[in-house]
């Protein structure tokens, strides 16, 4: 299937500029703590954080939030200006795209010039508008930007002998541009020579890093702010330790330190300061009120509050788990050889009202990659981390209650001890697996919560280990490593306390599975084990025969290409195998995005990717379905995004049946009509207002979506169609009615 993917990429990219990938399906559960830039319209806050824009009116207390999930073509945000004259706002990634936001909606751009021979960073470092223009500073020199045309003008590239100079932030005024680099302050009028670099003037020597204003010019180093008309200069009396930003207002001068904001007149006069006592980006001045961007906590006004969309703590995810209302991710990471990348974020917790963050993380004495967090299905209030890194004492396994740090264990086992994910059985059993034990095997701890302690079970040779599942009582632990890995199928007979009955058996190269090991793994209705690898898909059916038989052998899915028969997945990373209430498969291929496929993986009924869908990333570590509410959790490192599905808990009989959209406007929705609630195998037959016959089909896995064509393949009339539906053994019913208008 790897052969595949790349043709797939290219088909979305083609076309991208004209398609909307955003719709109210989708939401994101992005941070909006690290605020970049703070802008002002009509006695609005807009600020740019991240991962998004949000809007905060200081009268009402509104805040609304603007992300990929609902306009956004992009994460990662790097620059951000807007103009209130204009209601234009541009956002810079950097990717080095940009986004341009007018009250007629946002247009993607990605055709910003690019120098020849440029090989470093394209990220987009500062945007600044005036009227018109704006002008856009990366690491190679400045474009100009024509806001009414939305296309790039003049760009002069900041290159001498082959060699590029970074333009840190540059502004314009009175047709000129000015532009802080390394090497000093530097200008040019915006005429015929404007793109000739060494026609520049140099207005003032040394490195300076910020510049802002349009009808003055502001700039700053490190601790010195300069401000004049663009030719004299005069120097504001006070020092700073290290100026994070400069931003002018209508009437004044804002200065960011490393945690604290100030403000001038623009004449250099003091007028006021907040120490904010976090780490700051930005600042700005409005209504007698010092708003400080943080990294951390959104914005905070000189009074104290925060103010910003409710959210996890940082973006940085790999795992999720929810719990009724509640959930936890987890911030860990591994490098290519499974070391520790230690960020010591830990994990944020949604207690069902609010995000919260633990102490334990903010100050931390010891470091933290959290790999995995739980939280108890019978004590919510009680949350298991693993500490995937290698210092004693530090590593091991964390409780905590109520966000406080309870206890730790298997924290004095040998350096190379790797516990790595956890999970709760359906008797509230806690294991978590792990890998090169003081036997150097794979196994499993378990939990006794009567003696408050972690017992350990050595299960086979084997080399590092990723996060476990369970299913009727048998434990799964998948193994990843280069001379070794496998799948683990452990019958623990419900009894993890006592050893003697045990079974197990690893399923490796002999079985049909790669060498290196198994990425992911899941088991579906069928009973079929479904395993991921660096290298394709296998699937792999009863379990329990599996321990028994002598050389079970796992199969491939063959799936028809061009009247071919190709593997699915060939040659690709399976990075997330999830299996909802229909049977249906979301699988996460690393760097291909998220596949939701049918019960036997032979059809695609789905496929997101970053290019076509609010995904932040092609390569989703973690994928989690809530049935109860169809909600589809896809973690990345840049972020959550929850997808609304319309597969919820599914059973023998029909659940709360919804026909949407409904009526169908051919004008306004040309997809398909989608119908949600059904049983697990229903019987459809839709007819006409007359009775007669139009479509019919049959249902599995809860859901079914219809393309208003009839049995000839031609689309229906208008008018109101009866849906008549029957699970498999006739002894529920339902019925659905379906306007449509072409």
């Amino acid at each position: 299937m790897k052969k595949l993917i790349p043709l797939l990429f290219l088909l979305f990219s083609a076309g991208i500029f004209a398609q909307v990938i955003s719709s109210s399906k989708w939401t994101d559960l992005f941070s909006y703590n690290n605020v970049l830039a703070v802008r002002e319209d009509n006695g609005k806050l807009i600020a740019a954080t991240e991962n998004g824009v949000f809007f905060y009116t200081p009268s009402s207390g509104e805040v609304t939030k603007l992300s990929k999930a609902n306009g956004l073509h992009e994460v990662k945000i790097s620059a951000f200006d807007y103009d209130a004259t204009t209601k234009i706002g541009l956002v810079g990634y950097k990717s080095g795209a940009m986004d341009v936001i007018t009250p007629e909606g946002i247009t993607y751009v990605v055709d910003i010039p690019i120098a020849s021979g440029y090989t470093g960073s394209k990220k987009i470092n500062h945007i600044s508008i005036n009227g018109n223009l704006a002008v856009v500073s990366v690491g190679y020199g400045v474009s100009i930007f024509r806001l009414d045309k939305k296309e790039f003008g003049d760009t002069s590239f900041f290159t001498n002998a082959g060699l590029f100079e970074s333009a840190k932030e540059a502004m314009i005024k009175d047709n000129f541009v000015y532009v802080v680099t390394a090497t000093g302050l530097k200008s040019h009028q915006m005429n015929v020579t404007f793109p000739i670099y060494s026609s520049w003037n140099s207005v003032a020597g040394g490195s300076f890093n910020q510049i802002a204003g349009t009808s003055m010019v502001v700039y700053a180093n490190a601790n010195t702010v300069k401000y004049g008309d663009g030719n004299t200069f005069s120097t504001i009396a006070q020092s700073f330790s290290n100026i994070q930003d400069v931003t002018v207002t209508d009437q004044n001068i804002v200065v960011t330190d490393t945690n604290s904001v100030s403000v001038f007149t623009k004449a250099g006069n003091f007028v006021k300061s907040y120490a904010a006592d976090e780490l700051l980006n930005t600042g700005f001045y409005s209504g007698s009120q010092i708003f400080a961007g943080t990294k951390i906590s959104g914005i905070k006004n000189d009074a104290g509050q925060l103010l910003k969309p409710d959210g996890p703590y940082n973006n940085t995810s790999y795992k999720i788990d929810v719990v009724g209302q509640q959930i936890v991710v987890s911030s860990g990471g591994r490098g290519g050889n499974l070391e520790p990348v230690v960020s010591n974020l830990g994990y944020y917790h949604f207690n069902g009202s609010q995000w919260m963050y633990p102490e334990i993380f903010r100050n931390p004495t010891v470091p933290f990659n959290v790999l995995d967090a739980v939280i108890n299905p019978s004590k919510p209030s009680e949350i298991f981390f693993s500490n995937y890194v290698f210092q004693e004492g530090a590593k091991g396994i964390y409780r905590m209650e109520n966000n406080q740090f309870v206890k730790n264990y298997a924290t004095d086992l040998q350096y190379f001890n790797r516990i790595t994910g956890l999970v709760f059985d359906k008797n509230n059993q806690l294991f978590a697996s792990v890998g090169y034990n003081p036997n150097s095997k794979l196994g499993f701890y378990y939990y006794n919560p009567g003696a408050d302690d972690f017992s350990l079970v050595s299960v086979v040779d084997a080399g590092s280990v990723q996060k476990p599942f369970v299913n009727s009582g048998i434990l799964y632990i998948p193994s990843l490593n280069f001379s070794g890995g496998g799948l683990v199928v452990y019958d623990y007979n419900n009894t993890p306390g006592s050893t003697g009955d045990d079974r197990f058996k690893i399923l490796r190269k002999p079985n049909n599975l790669p060498a290196d090991g198994v990425v992911s793994a899941n088991i579906d209705k069928n009973d079929d084990i479904w395993i991921g690898t660096r290298v394709g898909l296998r699937i792999i059916s009863n379990p329990s025969a599996i321990l028994t038989e002598d050389n079970p052998q796992a199969q491939p899915i063959i799936i028809e290409e061009n009247g071919l028969g190709e593997e699915l997945f060939r040659d690709s990373s399976v990075l997330h195998i999830e299996v909802d209430a229909g049977n249906q498969k979301w699988i996460s291929i690393d760097g291909g995005g998220v596949f939701y496929l049918n019960s036997n993986g032979e059809q695609t009924i789905k496929h997101f990717t970053k290019e076509n869908s609010p995904l932040p990333s092609n390569s989703v570590t973690d994928i989690k379905v809530d049935n109860k509410n169809g909600k589809v959790y896809f973690v990345t490192f840049d972020g959550i995004m929850v997808y609304q599905g319309d597969v919820l808990d599914v059973t023998s009989n029909f659940g709360d049946v919804l026909v949407y959209p409904n009526p169908v406007v051919y004008s306004k929705f040309k997809g398909n009509v989608s119908i949600r609630g059904l049983a697990e195998k229903t019987n459809i037959r839709i007819t006409d207002a007359a009775g007669n016959l139009v479509h019919q089909a049959v249902s599995k896995g809860g859901y079914y979506e219809w393309n208003l064509n009839n049995h000839r393949g031609v689309r229906v009339a208008s008018g109101i169609y009866f849906v008549l539906m029957t699970n498999a053994d006739g002894t529920d019913t339902a019925t659905a009615k379906i306007a449509v208008v072409n």
